[in-house]
């Protein structure tokens, strides 16, 4: 299959092009540094793998060994064909511009095809631009998939859940994975001490260090991140090290269980007992679908290369000497012979449990961080309350804090580990949500190669058929454990699922009731250039989702305010599902109605890893392209008039730079002595006034200085912010559960979710808000 060369044009657009002629030393070094943030969670499987397979009555430990080569024969061919063949080799190089996870995967087929449904991005129409920068030029052909799939809104709304459901299957796992994998590295205290103590030693100590985990979220992880990569380094050397020399010392001829003939002899000795343990030997591969969330980090060969030569070889190594050492001790006592620490020389013990305790909270904060980076990208674009979101670096936008989700998962997860206390349940629970998240990523993957790769469908069925089996085999394994722990992510992944399909709906009725009362052009030609009203100094923005015509909030302002601003700017702030928006392509500017009007129409657009600039930067990006577009559009439109139609690509058009402006300081102590001494405090600060730099190439006539001038006049005036303050509501005789739905559901998250995050930047002192009630 030549999936590499078809991936190749799925990853040529957005910061991915940076990894393009990066020597082999940055690759390496990029490899290096994946080990830390990349592979803690998978790396840490080891020490709950055996012994959740073991768990219970499923499965006995014979003299045969039949049992432990046929799990280890499991464990080596699932990790070779789940997360080295399907993740390393094929998934990876389904990036979206350079970002990974199943939301990027939806947002990737939505920007080729009509198949979106987010308001006011998700279509190929809206991101034509992307696609030239890109060097996709011309209409792809259309596919049978693609125009059934564009054909049947149903089909778009089930993609749509189904993308929904692996993102909170993420979510379920941020929550199971560090209580999974602390709970297992703490255990290892039962080997030294009495039985009595560990039961009352163990479970604060996990609890403990749960706690510091998220308690030291909001640092960053750029903060402690130099320690990641040598603890993983260290457990990797450490357990492939110990399992090399229990292969040796016990039994060398293990690797004679890596042949799929064993996989066969255990289903046909232990039957449903060995179909049911399946659950816990899939956790071997946990930790595979965070390697893909966090791709937006590293390059596709830095991961790979770091896989493939350390890691893979590492943890073959550690499952097969775990084996080895087991297969040859029949004397322990069930609970402790099964388990990781066992199999490591009593000398080393304590060593060990030191730097598996390191490895888990390095792996524990992975998963994490994968999920504020999901959680970001679903509130981006419309599918999750809004969030305050705490940018961690300065030069990794991916590192990133949210206070209310890190306290949430910490809540969930002290909860989980305080309810069952055991890695058995714990070990059940993170299964399902594993493989339930696998078998969206082998969906989703399957339309990526038929959609975007132009792949045929018989490939997309090879890839779904093949892995899919052997994912739905695992998922049913995990799902019939229902009452002992896999109803957790179940319950959890209900309950985001509601609360992302309320919060979706509700603003998608949102957005259709401002379309349809949006206010027409001919009403606004009609009140004439003064609109009406007096027209007072300084730049009005009025906040709008709308991308045409004119909102019906600006009405509501002329009906009932005796004055407005003299330039007038409807703002619209547009996240689309993709990771970076270009800066020349982030600004669309347009003009409503004749040149004296001075009503302008703004679409500035973010991808959902862009970071938004503070408000004094934004105000001078703002201006300097709306400049930009007076002095541009004065040499074509030599009569002053844009023609404003509904469709905003027709009239708008990107400002790849804008007019730069220059800051000069006014010299309000000119009159003071240079020889008097002066006060500091009795010194007025300075003020700037910004004049713009109209290049002297540029061929402008009298009348685009004079809208110019009237645009800096404004901005010196000073600037104001309009925000509409909306209130949903049901229409009267809608459905008891549309009422139910808008008036509490919503109206809940409403009320108790942040405002956009243009909103958190705007100084108060500046800013109207208006409420509006919407009968939807």
């Amino acid at each position: 299959m030549d999936l590499e060369a078809a991936g190749g044009a799925a990853a040529a657009a957005g910061h991915g092009k940076r990894w393009r002629g990066e020597s082999w030393r940055a690759t390496l070094l990029l490899a290096y540094q994946s080990l830390g943030v990349v592979y803690g969670d998978v790396a840490t499987s080891p020490l709950y793998v055996y012994k959740s397979a073991f768990a219970g009555d499923d499965i006995q430990h014979s003299a045969g060994n039949e049992e432990i080569y046929g799990v280890l024969s499991f464990v080596f061919w699932t990790l070779t064909l789940i997360t080295l063949l399907k993740y390393v080799l094929i998934v990876l190089r389904a990036d979206d511009g350079g970002e990974g996870g199943t939301f990027a995967l939806y947002s990737l087929i939505c920007r080729h095809v009509r198949a979106g449904l987010l308001p006011g991005g998700g279509t190929r129409d809206e991101l034509m631009e992307e696609d030239k920068a890109m060097g996709r030029h011309g209409e792809r052909p259309v596919s049978r998939v693609r125009a059934v799939l564009e054909k049947y809104r149903v089909l778009q709304r089930l993609l749509l859940l189904f993308a929904l459901l692996g993102t909170c299957m993420v979510i379920g796992d941020g929550v199971l994975t560090p209580a999974v994998s602390v709970f297992s590295a703490v255990s290892g205290l039962e080997l030294s001490m009495e039985k009595e103590q560990h039961k009352y030693i163990e479970l604060p100590v996990a609890c403990a260090i749960l706690v510091c985990l998220f308690a030291l979220q909001h640092y960053g992880t750029h903060k402690v991140g130099f320690l990641f990569a040598p603890i993983v380094c260290i457990w990797l050397l450490c357990i492939s090290a110990i399992g090399l020399y229990n292969i040796i010392h016990w039994d060398h001829r293990v690797y004679r269980a890596l042949s799929p003939y064993y996989m066969y002899q255990f289903l046909k000795k232990t039957q449903t007992g060995g179909w049911m343990s399946l659950g816990g030997i899939l956790l071997c591969v946990t930790g595979s679908e965070a390697m893909y969330a966090d791709l937006g980090h590293f390059s596709q060969s830095s991961i790979q290369i770091a896989f493939i030569s350390v890691v893979y070889p590492a943890l073959v190594l550690a499952y097969m000497g775990q084996a080895a050492f087991i297969s040859q001790h029949h004397n322990f006592e069930s609970s402790y012979h099964i388990g990781f620490y066992v199999s490591v020389p009593e000398s080393l013990r304590w060593p060990v449990l030191v730097i598996a305790i390191l490895a888990a909270v390095v792996g524990s904060q992975a998963i994490i961080t994968g999920t504020f980076s999901i959680i970001k990208q679903c509130s981006s674009l419309s599918c999750f309350p809004g969030v305050k979101i705490v940018h961690t670096s300065s030069t990794v936008h991916g590192q990133i804090y949210i206070p209310e989700i890190n306290w949430m998962l910490m809540v969930l997860c002290l909860a989980v580990t305080i309810g069952f206390r055991d890695t058995k349940h714990l070990a059940n629970a993170q299964g399902l949500a594993v493989i339930t998240v696998m078998l969206v990523t082998t969906c989703l993957m399957s339309l990526v190669i038929v959609l975007c790769w132009n792949k045929s469908i018989f490939l997309a069925l090879v890839f779904l058929l093949f892995f899919g089996t052997i994912e739905v085999l695992y998922f049913s394994a995990s799902l019939v454990k229902f009452h002992e722990g896999a109803w957790v992510p179940i319950t959890l992944s209900f309950i985001f699922m509601v609360v992302m399909c309320v919060w979706h709906y509700g603003t998608i009725k949102k957005y259709e009731f401002d379309v349809q009362n949006k206010v027409s052009v001919n009403w606004l030609l009609n009140l004439g250039p003064s609109l009406g009203i007096v027209r007072v100094r300084g730049i009005g923005l009025i906040h709008t989702e709308l991308m045409s015509g004119i909102p019906a909030i600006f009405s509501h302002f002329v009906t009932n305010l005796p004055a407005f601003h003299q330039v007038l700017v409807f703002l619209c702030v547009k996240s689309v599902p993709v990771p970076h928006v270009q800066p020349g392509e982030r600004f669309l500017v347009g003009r409503i109605g004749p040149k004296e009007y001075r009503l302008y129409r703004v679409i500035v657009r973010y991808g959902y890893r862009d970071v938004q600039k503070d408000d004094l930067e934004f105000e001078k990006e703002l201006v300097s392209n709306i400049a930009e577009f007076i002095r541009s559009i004065g040499e074509y439109d030599k009569n002053g008039f844009v023609e404003d139609t509904d469709k905003p690509s027709e009239k708008l058009s990107p400002v790849s730079t804008g007019i730069p402006l220059w800051e000069e300081d006014g010299d309000l102590n000119a009159s003071v002595s240079p020889h008097k001494e002066v006060d500091p405090q009795n010194i007025a600060p300075k003020r700037k006034k910004a004049r713009f730099m109209i290049p002297k190439s540029a061929q402008v006539d009298s009348e685009v200085r004079r809208e110019l001038q009237e645009l800096m006049d404004a901005r010196e005036a000073g600037m104001s912010f309009i925000l509409g303050h909306s209130y949903m509501k049901a229409k009267s005789g809608s459905s008891f559960i549309k009422r139910i739905v808008i008036n509490f559901f919503y109206e809940f998250l409403r009320k108790n979710s942040r405002g956009p995050a243009y909103a958190a930047n705007i100084p108060h002192a500046s800013t109207l808000e208006v409420g509006m009630v919407y009968q939807v």
